[in-house]
């Protein structure tokens, strides 16, 4: 768990607003293909990162993905044969058949790999900047055994971590070759959720548990909720307007088409407005 208690406006908002957000603003670049229009979202992400005081973790994810990226771009390139400009020709694969590298096909692999990037930043952003407890005390009415495993299952990272260095310690004093590091973890793993579910019911024979859901908790909404609220109602909106209108002219193939006019440009200022403006108001952040 990367999730960091700051002093911002997203942190700010309960947990259900957040998360509603940054699944929002994955979904809305899952929605577009021209590249001016995910550059604007993905300055976006790393923009609201920043001001949620966790751009170094929005980076490190956005490091971590490149080779993701440039592996979906490399897919793309050598399998898809639709383009009209041929930059390379590979000869004969007996898998794939005659394997010409198209400037469409590798053009539209390097924005699907944009894309990827740019859902690893928004649920970077989710992971460190949503309150994953609170996000689980939501659905504690629906089934509380589930939540508090759930919780317990993530809580318990450390003791997996001291588990697996046992582990390595033991096959350490045995004769022969060592265990490899994906049995290992195969070990440490097999039985967390296990040990989660045990816990829970111990907790739940103990009082922390029972027949009765818990009451609603009464929380008024502050304006922070509402902020993020409008931003994720205003960004699906956007999302659903341009697909529905025509708002993004882009063609991939048999010629890649992306023109940039100014109703790109507005579209992409407003994306990138609609994610930024509820961090402008920082009154009532340090709780």
């Amino acid at each position: 768990m990367t999730y960091r208690r700051k002093a911002s406006p997203l942190h700010a908002a309960r947990a259900g607003i957040g998360s509603l957000f940054c699944v929002v603003l994955a979904g809305v670049a899952l929605s577009f293909e021209h590249p001016v229009l995910l550059g604007a979202v993905l300055l976006a992400v790393v923009l609201a990162g920043a001001a949620a005081g966790v751009g170094d973790v929005v980076a490190r994810a956005l490091l971590w993905g490149l080779p993701f990226a440039a592996l979906i771009a490399l897919v793309n390139a050598l399998v898809v044969r639709e383009g009209l400009n041929v930059i390379a020709r590979l000869g004969e694969a007996p898998p794939l058949g005659a394997v010409d590298v198209t400037l469409e096909a590798t053009t539209y692999g390097a924005i699907l790999g944009l894309r990827a990037l740019i859902v690893i930043a928004c649920f970077a952003l989710h992971s460190a900047a949503v309150d994953p407890d609170e996000l689980l005390r939501a659905f504690r009415r629906l089934s509380f055994r589930s939540a508090l495993t759930a919780a317990l299952a993530t809580r318990m990272v450390p003791v997996l971590a001291r588990d697996a260095r046992r582990y390595r310690d033991a096959q350490r004093c045995r004769p022969g070759k060592p265990a490899s590091r994906p049995a290992i973890l195969r070990a440490v793993t097999s039985g967390a959720l296990d040990r989660a579910v045990d816990v829970a019911a111990t907790l739940e024979v103990r009082g922390y548990g029972g027949a009765r859901r818990p009451p609603r908790r009464a929380r008024p909404w502050s304006r922070h909720d509402l902020a993020f609220a409008f931003a994720a109602a205003a960004l699906a909106a956007l999302g659903v307007a341009a697909a529905v209108l025509g708002w993004e002219p882009f063609e991939a193939y048999p010629r890649t088409l992306a023109p940039l006019d100014g109703g790109v440009l507005a579209l992409a200022a407003a994306l990138v407005a609609c994610a930024l403006l509820p961090f402008a108001d920082r009154r009532g952040i340090g709780r």
